[in-house]
């Protein structure tokens, strides 16, 4: 699941909508939106988050919030290392290597190591 997924699914549930009705009001398929809240699709279009900040009627801070977790939830990462340091290549190597194995405390400590986004 991406951090994206979770949110919409949690916004959607909170509010006792059915997953059906949610993509029929966005124009998807009900396999699309599980799909998609499941972290099982790629990263989210903008139009695509801009509908569902729509149909959630959400607006300022939590609209932000989507789009964020939006940026932050493609589920198939590319890291281009090229003109980096070797070191910086080994380490995303590493981490593509090894992250599935990795627990979730190790994972929270390594994003406070290198700075939250949302932090900046």
């Amino acid at each position: 699941m991406t951090p994206f997924g979770e949110r919409i699914r949690a916004i959607r549930r909170q509010r006792g909508i059915m997953q059906r009705d949610m993509a029929r009001a966005l124009g998807v398929s009900p396999a699309y939106l599980s799909a998609l809240e499941h972290g099982r699709r790629g990263a989210v279009s903008w139009a695509m988050v801009q509908k569902i900040i729509g149909f959630f009627n959400v607006i300022w801070d939590e609209a932000e919030e989507l789009q964020r977790l939006a940026l932050q939830s493609d589920p198939r990462v590319t890291i281009d290392t090229a003109g980096l340091s070797p070191k910086a290549t080994e380490l995303a190597n590493l981490l593509a290597d090894r992250i599935a194995d990795l627990p979730e405390e190790r994972i929270a400590q390594m994003m406070e190591l290198i700075g939250n986004p949302s932090d900046r």
